[in-house]
């Protein structure tokens, strides 16, 4: 999923170093779960369909299908928390064109070319002005791209809701009205709007930008909160996903369900895993310091990870696609993931603070 979600696209949080290590923890968490979800596509690829394995990847993969919205939710976070201490407009927008538009711009361009190059899309498509139209303006130049084109909205819709942010909202206040709003902006959506690919714009982001002003606003408090709520929302996430799974697990299949119903699920599922992640990564800053300093430095570069690894998984499958019994296949698939995850962030960490990291990601 810049200075925002991407896994990396999100601005570093100018608050104390723990409070910025849960920040990182959380990134680190939700790259991992990016790669795992990205991962269980390319399995799915392979496995025999109707088969035990071939079921279980399927859940796997719908119930790893919250990054985005994860990322969202980091991304208001931390911006709001930095808005809420200074706010200089012309340094604000210019850092976020900076930080997001030219790496969403320079990868949309790399990834049409790749996919060219490794024969995933006709030579010819390049000489089509509206495919590239479609690539670019809706965030299509590869599958995981359209988050980057998301947080460029968000960034533009944030300073419009430091007014909200000032009053310093309740977390669950947010993620009650949220919801409506999400609901609203799904039925303006429907009835006016009509947009082609609504997933690749803010407005399918209602939930995560609206709980995440919130918690950025209150991000010293949150601990706290989620030591309170935790008994009340952990059973909730899980009753959310059991009803959201079996919907989802449909949609896949190409059974018939109501949009609606889908999607207002969808919605509610990721947002309350978004604050089950913040929560669980405020407890790995307590937790083992191997397993904090692995995660959070994954998180540091997260945003690397993100733009890299479906070209590392790709380059993988074309090189030697998973074959065999399902345990070997599996146990090449958990390879390729890591061997995603590991190169991409040797990589990211070797370019840090270079004009070449600049150039490449932004930062």
């Amino acid at each position: 999923m810049t200075d925002a979600p991407s896994p990396a696209s999100v601005p570093s949080a100018p608050t104390t170093s723990d409070r910025l290590s849960a920040i990182d923890v959380f990134r680190g968490l939700t790259i991992l779960e990016v790669v795992g979800h990205h991962a269980s596509g390319l399995a799915l690829r392979h496995a025999t369909p109707g088969s035990l394995t071939h079921e279980a990847l399927t859940v796997l993969n719908r119930t790893l299908h919250f990054a985005v919205p994860a990322f969202v939710f980091l991304s208001c976070v931390v911006l709001t928390n930095s808005l809420l201490r200074r706010f200089e407009p012309r340094q604000y927008y210019w850092r976020r064109l900076t930080r997001g538009g030219w790496p969403y711009l320079l990868w949309s361009v790399l990834y049409i070319l790749w996919y060219v190059w490794t024969g995933q899309r006709e030579a010819t498509s390049l000489e089509d002005p509206q495919r590239w139209w479609t690539w670019l303006a809706y965030g299509k130049g590869s599958y995981h791209l359209y988050f980057l084109l998301v947080a460029l909205e968000v960034y533009l819709i944030l300073p419009l809701l430091l007014p909200l942010a000032r009053r310093r909202p309740s977390i669950t206040v947010a993620l009650l009205v949220g919801l409506v709003a999400q609901i609203g902006a799904y039925f303006l959506n429907r009835e006016v709007l009509h947009l082609q690919f609504p997933a690749s714009t803010a407005l399918w982001y209602v939930l995560p930008i609206t709980l995440g002003v919130a918690v950025g606003a209150r991000f010293k408090e949150f601990e706290d909160w989620w030591r309170r709520r935790r008994i009340i929302l952990l059973p909730l996430l899980a009753a959310a996903y059991a009803l959201y799974l079996p919907v989802a697990l449909a949609y896949v299949r190409g059974e018939k369900v109501t949009p609606l119903v889908y999607s207002g699920l969808s919605w509610t599922f990721t947002a309350l895993v978004a604050l089950a992640l913040m929560g669980l990564a405020h407890r790995l800053q307590r937790g083992p310091d191997r397993l904090r300093v692995a995660v959070a430095t994954l998180g540091t570069v997260s945003l690397q990870i993100y733009l890299l690894h479906p070209a590392v998984l790709q380059a993988l499958e074309l090189w030697r696609a998973p074959l065999g019994a399902p345990p070997l296949m599996l146990a090449q698939v958990v390879v390729y993931a890591l061997i995603a995850v590991l190169v991409p962030a040797v990589i990211g960490r070797a370019l840090l603070r270079t004009r070449l990291s600049t150039g490449l990601f932004g930062r």
